[in-house]
């Protein structure tokens, strides 16, 4: 006799033995007792939470006729009967399971459809099954639309589908959609003990925790996984043999880990990862236990009774729960989740399960205690209480005296009152100019700054006020040989008041680029810018070959033993690679027709191709500068207009 496996043998017959799928046989079952019956159903759900199953309770549910054989449509078939007994064992005529995955095409719905104009030939409606649905064509979609719209009365369709969202809308709309969820670890743990016990297995709690987890809320995971232990256990469950089959990594080792990185002990998170490497354990299985430890922690911290304390893994989450603050706690979470996915990049997953826990160490708050800090007394200041870290606010002075405000406006710390700069000197090299410390003050009031008397100075009127850009900043850095506007430019006039205004701030200079390499041309140096151009016209290289040749100094060139040795510097060590060396010596032997061979001497580059085109792009931008000041047309304007001038910078040469 042939064995028949767990999944089949204990498959629900009835709505009474469907597991973890209540609210689906609430809906079915008031839906059958009061014969309000739909004409297409579209049950939706992961593997192996009882669509199938649903389904044929469904149809035995619709043709059922009782033990006497009198019965009609019912929630509770007898399954005695032949029409449960036929459709339990798949040979009920009226009733047609299609497996969409290999039936797709419009033929094959098509001729399913051909069939529904012909009655039932045995029961009292036929049942037409349609297994992942999601897989058929649109033309095939499209053919069924009518039929599963308005079908005869005696015709029920059901589909079943893992992936709702690649079923059409138009689909969607014609049949009442059930949702069946993914069962809870206990629900599955409970089935598989009643079917150990109906098998008479003996087994260990620890065994059908690991296998109830291992499921992922499928129950025919749980019955297939519960096979392949039984085989492996020989006849018996054991929670180490579970473990050992399904590579799952024990809770002890997330807890040592979890206790290191509370203490912040590198040392221990290291030797723990050796440990499991060293007994062949999965990592992402040790980064999927910490995850499902710290899930459990979080909780504890939450809701102090959620955990079963009959559960003897309920121990470690709550000892471990006192040990972080819960922030840590989700931030530790968090990196487990995302180190799951990294472990792929890894040069191996055991050195991306170390960076993934250094990650957490390195993490952790600066200086913070692993357990919560107290809260501090409400009469202790706020200054006793050390911060972690620094942090940059502005600090309000004192009040001396109380100061009434209509409403709370956002205050800025105070600032010292304009004054007047001096010409700044101009200087052959821009240099950046120290400000020296302003003198101390005596405490401001925030308000303060508001209630400041403006310098009131007339506005004088003058033809030749320059405009408003040039109080700018002088353009790419230009020095300008205007000094900046004080209190003395302005002469008061006692006539006619004017609107007042606040005297300007004097401009703080730019600091000043760092001064560019200084280029002295040699005979050698243009020797060599001659070679590298003509390498470069010939394509002969290219990248950071390119930029090697453009910075390098030559300082001599030699002959020895028959090979041409060219004395250079180069002052970027990445160029000096010696991938880069190779091409330009092969493109110049080639060029050269002879052997090449560089020696690298340290110093300052002052004459390289590179320094030698920027020198060129400077001449030829200075010569363009002085054609345009020099045109006759720029000139009158600049005679007719007093305030005109050339902004620096702005004049190009192609």
């Amino acid at each position: 006799m042939s064995y028949l496996v767990l999944a089949r043998k204990y498959r629900s017959r009835d709505f009474e033995s469907l597991v973890g799928q209540e609210h689906v046989v609430q809906a079915l079952g008031n839906a059958l007792t009061q014969q309000r019956l739909h004409h297409a159903y579209l049950f939706t759900g992961t593997r192996g939470v009882g669509k199938t199953s649903v389904s044929r309770i469904l149809a035995k549910a619709l043709n059922c006729t009782g033990a006497d054989g009198q019965g009609g449509i019912t929630a509770h078939p007898c399954g005695v009967c032949d029409a449960c007994r036929d459709i339990d064992a798949g040979r009920f005529v009226d009733y047609v399971e299609l497996d969409a995955a290999s039936n797709r095409g419009v033929e094959e719905i098509s001729q399913l459809l051909d069939q529904a104009v012909y009655k039932p030939v045995m029961g009292r409606f036929k049942v037409y099954m349609i297994d992942e649905v999601h897989m058929l064509s649109n033309t095939a979609f499209n053919a069924m639309l009518k039929t599963l719209e308005e079908p005869p009365e005696y015709l029920k369709f059901v589909l079943a589908t893992t992936d709702p969202q690649k079923v059409p809308p138009t689909v969607l709309s014609r049949c009442l959609q059930f949702n069946l969820r993914p069962m809870a670890p206990q629900t599955v743990l409970e089935h598989l003990g009643n079917v150990l016990g109906a098998e008479q297995i003996q087994a260990e709690p620890g065994a059908l925790r690991l296998l109830s987890r291992a499921a992922r809320g499928s129950m025919r995971d749980a019955l297939s996984l519960t096979d392949q232990a039984i085989a492996f256990g020989a006849g018996s469950l054991t929670e180490a043999g579970v473990r050992q089959m399904l590579g799952a990594v024990d809770r002890s080792h997330a807890v040592r880990l979890i206790d290191a990185l509370a203490a912040g002990q590198g040392a221990e998170v290291v030797a723990a990862v050796n440990d499991l490497r060293g007994l062949g354990l999965s990592a992402t299985g040790t980064l999927e236990e910490m995850a499902s430890l710290l899930q459990q922690m979080a909780v504890v911290q939450a809701v102090p009774d959620a955990l079963d304390p009959a559960d003897p893994d309920s121990a470690a989450p709550v000892r471990l729960s006192a040990l972080l603050p819960a922030d840590e706690i989700q931030l530790l979470y968090s990196i487990v989740l995302h180190g799951r996915a990294e472990l792929n990049l890894a040069p191996d997953e055991y050195s991306g399960l170390v960076m993934v826990l250094l990650r957490m160490l390195a993490f952790r708050p600066a200086g913070g205690a692993p357990a919560p800090a107290p809260a501090r007394p409400a009469s202790a200041p706020a200054a006793s209480s050390p911060a972690p870290a620094p942090v940059a606010a502005p600090v309000v002075a004192p009040v001396s005296a109380p100061v009434s405000v209509a409403a709370p406006v956002p205050v800025r710390p105070p600032m010292p009152a304009p004054v007047p700069a001096p010409a700044p000197v101009r200087a052959a090299a821009p240099a950046p100019v120290p400000v020296p410390a302003p003198a101390p003050r005596e405490p401001m009031r925030p308000a303060a700054v508001a209630q400041a008397p403006a310098v009131r100075v007339p506005v004088p009127v003058r033809d030749d006020e320059p405009p408003a850009w040039l109080d700018e900043q002088p353009f790419d850095g230009e020095p300008s040989n205007e000094a900046p506007m004080s209190l003395d430019d302005f002469e008061p006039d006692r006539g006619e008041p004017s609107e007042p205004v606040v005297a300007p701030v004097a401009r703080r200079p730019l600091p000043a680029d760092p001064a560019p390499t200084l280029h002295v041309p040699t005979q050698m140096g243009a020797r060599w810018n001659d070679v590298v151009m003509q390498l470069n016209a010939a394509g002969a290289i290219s990248a950071l070959a390119r930029e090697m040749a453009m910075q390098a100094h030559c300082l001599a060139v030699e002959t020895r033993d028959g090979t041409m040795v060219w004395r250079l510097i180069v002052e970027r060590e990445m160029l000096r690679a010696p991938a880069q060396c190779n091409k330009v010596q092969s493109a110049l032997s080639e060029l050269l027709k002879q052997p090449v061979r560089f020696e690298f001497e340290s110093g300052q580059a002052t004459d390289t191709p590179s320094l030698r085109a920027s020198a060129e792009r400077n001449r030829r931008q200075a010569e363009a500068e002085q054609i345009i000041s020099n045109d006759p047309l720029v000139q009158s304007l600049m005679q007719q207009f007093k305030t005109a001038r050339i902004v620096p910078g702005s004049v190009k040469f192609h």
